[in-house]
């Protein structure tokens, strides 16, 4: 164990330029697809809120994709758009879609009835009620989901190496293919610190946001 420690610290700064590539494309492939479920989970869970038909139908797909193995996700769209980052992009939003749609639909459903009848009663138009009663009230629990999803697409992102996309799992698809534990592992070392880092900084962004709203 020791011995791969090393070899591992060895890789790190012997091929440094080799992995910060990696992260800076991990990074971009898991920003675009955080932004893309962000917006497009967002506008679908606000929707969901306030339809229960449009609810039923739209959590029906999310965990069907949810529930769809990531490999043969990825397997079954390279016929379609090819290998490369567009694929990876739209896999990964794709997963990150259900903590989004969620846990907005369930923000927004859990305010106080009274509030809203509150609002509604003074005349607020239904836009100006979205944005000025249901998002904030509803920010804690939409922000909740923004750090679980942002988690969830940094460590699955490392797949995205097995469809020609870059990142950190080229790292581990060369450890596995060259049997090069150290390799295989400098690549999932980086991930979970990755994804680990980021849950950390959302947590702190998170309660100072709430904070700042509430008060």
């Amino acid at each position: 164990m020791l011995d791969l420690a090393r070899e591992v610290w060895r890789l790190y700064t012997v091929r440094t330029d080799f992995f910060l590539s990696l992260l800076g494309q991990h990074l971009y492939l898991s920003a675009v697809s955080i932004a893309i479920a962000f917006f497009l989970g967002g506008a679908v869970g606000v929707a969901c809120a306030r339809n229960q038909a449009v609810k039923a139908v739209s959590m029906a797909v999310v965990n069907f994709l949810y529930t769809i193995p990531s490999i043969a996700f990825f397997g079954v769209l390279i016929a379609f758009t090819g290998i490369g980052d567009t694929t990876a992009i739209i896999v990964l939003s794709a997963y990150a879609l259900l903590p989004m749609v969620r846990n907005t639909c369930t923000g927004i459903s859990n305010i106080d009835p009274d509030v809203m009848e509150a609002a509604a009663g003074m005349g607020t138009p239904p836009l100006a009620l979205l944005w000025r009663i249901q998002l904030p009230l509803a920010l804690p629990m939409i922000l909740t989901g923004l750090r679980n999803m942002s988690v969830m697409v940094v460590a699955t992102a490392g797949i995205a190496a097995f469809v020609g996309a870059g990142g950190l799992g080229v790292a581990i698809w060369r450890g596995i293919t060259t049997y090069n534990l150290a390799m295989a592992v400098a690549g999932s070392l980086l991930i979970a610190f990755l994804a680990l880092s980021i849950d950390f900084l959302l947590g702190i962004w998170e309660k100072k946001f709430t904070q700042r709203w509430s008060s």
